[in-house]
């Protein structure tokens, strides 16, 4: 009986791995007919970005797809938002998420398909725009790997809910389309996958890891006050720059003497303005933060620390009250373990072991996140984007490879397709698994 039983159970995990196999290859056939579209996809998506919350015409291309492809498209969820939901029986929802915006950064990669576009600034003049995130990967990503699973349904079981967000590039979108309803007018997921590109991995890989992957992001706005007067006569003024430089100094205190070490935070005085001529100690002087931690008890610790420190170094000047603003960004994001496993998984099945390798932790920020506070279980995915010899061309030159948000930076889009897709696609059918493949 128990030799029965081992027969069994090993003719079942053959099964499995057969079965396995088959859908792999399945999805690489698949690919092989279909990447071709998918990087002038790509391509038409790069040569034409859209800022954040201007995202009109990306919106209408990615909506027009899911159309095709048989989705219940709804479009302007939380401003240029798009949400598509694929119901498929019995099993549970899952959402795949992309991003829709690209940043004011003139694009110098001389290739052939680079953006030319342009947008006015604030106070005049001109900015290039430019896909230097690779949200463009990511919505191309999304529309192959949402274009396979409408075509193949009979191979998962469950509702399919693709969203594609506005604005995250200033932390706005994802609350903007969960305060439009999102998870009310549609479906609250059981779970929520996302993949973002890396510039310094290589293609071919994905990385993920459970716990915090992302910072939380706050912004600090501080005027530093005093009384302006002739640069002759020091006495008789209470010099605001000099309090600044003093507060620049005591804020590095914050990490390294009151943080826990365990407990990772950053704070950078990222501008300082004060002054209009080299004989005048003016009134004020303004200073601009950014504040990364990952835990909320930090974040409060440390912002609490910035207020206490410059009212303590306007009493010890005997001057006016600093003025101290706050701007909350994204809150961090952390991989629900649960799912990094499960996921760890599907990639390997997909891509290879190999290939799968556990990333760090960042402390960028990542809207993203914001899902996750709803009560959702998500994990957000990094996908490597650049040639193996690319990068061993920059290692030779001793320079790290450009990084997101640089001019520099493009991805290799075929294989980076070919990897994110056979990953995202893979895990999909894994989350949203036939009853009678979980029996």
């Amino acid at each position: 009986m128990i030799r029965l039983l081992m027969l069994l159970t090993c003719v079942s995990y053959t099964a499995v791995a057969m079965a396995a196999e088959t859908e792999k290859q399945t999805l690489q056939t698949w690919l092989d007919q279909h990447l071709g579209e998918l990087v002038q996809t790509y391509q038409t998506l790069h040569r034409n970005p859209e800022l954040s919350l201007q995202e009109s015409e990306t919106a209408a291309l990615i909506a027009g797809r899911w159309r095709q492809f048989g989705f219940e498209v709804t479009t302007g969820v939380g401003g240029h938002g798009v949400v598509g939901v694929l119901p498929n029986g019995d099993g549970p929802t899952l959402m795949l998420r992309c991003d829709l915006d690209a940043l004011p950064v003139t694009e110098q990669t001389q290739l052939p398909y680079a953006s030319t576009k342009t947008a006015p600034i604030a106070g005049g003049g001109q900015t290039g725009v430019m896909h230097a995130c690779g949200h463009d990967i990511h919505m191309t990503n999304l529309i192959g790997t949402s274009q396979y699973l409408a075509e193949h349904r009979d191979r998962w079981s469950g509702t399919l809910m693709v969203i594609a967000q506005p604005a995250e590039e200033l932390g706005q979108g994802a609350k903007a389309m969960l305060d439009d309803g999102l998870f009310e007018r549609f479906a609250k997921p059981d779970f929520a996958v996302a993949m973002h590109v890396s510039s310094d991995d290589v293609v071919g890989t994905v990385g993920l890891m459970p716990g915090y992957s992302q910072a939380n992001v706050d912004s600090v706005d501080i005027t530093v006050r005093g009384r302006a007067g002739h640069g002759s006569a020091p006495e008789k003024t209470i010099d605001p720059i000099v309090q600044a430089a003093e507060l620049v100094m005591a804020l590095q205190t914050i990490v390294s003497r009151e943080v826990d070490p365990q407990q990772p935070a950053v704070v950078t005085v990222g501008s300082i303005h004060g002054g209009t001529k080299h004989n005048i100690i003016s009134d004020r002087c303004h200073l601009q933060l950014t504040v990364r931690t990952y835990d909320d008890g930090v974040r409060q610790q440390v912002l609490a620390a910035i207020r206490r420190k410059a009212k303590a170094v306007a009493d010890a000047h005997d001057a006016p009250q600093p003025e101290v603003m706050i701007s909350e960004g994204t809150p961090s994001l952390n991989n629900d373990a649960e799912l990094a496993g499960q996921l760890k998984q599907s990639f390997a099945r997909a891509i290879g072991a190999a290939n799968v390798f556990d990333s760090e932790p960042s402390m960028g920020g990542e809207d993203f996140s914001r899902y996750g506070r709803q009560g959702v279980p998500i994990v957000l995915a990094r996908l490597g984007s650049v040639a193996a010899s690319r990068l061993a061309r920059f290692e030779a030159l001793g320079v790290p490879p450009p990084s997101l948000h640089s001019g520099l930076y493009y991805p290799d889009p075929e294989a980076t397709l070919r990897t994110g897709i056979a990953a995202l696609a893979t895990a999909a059918i894994d989350l949203l698994e036939k009853a009678e493949r979980r029996e």
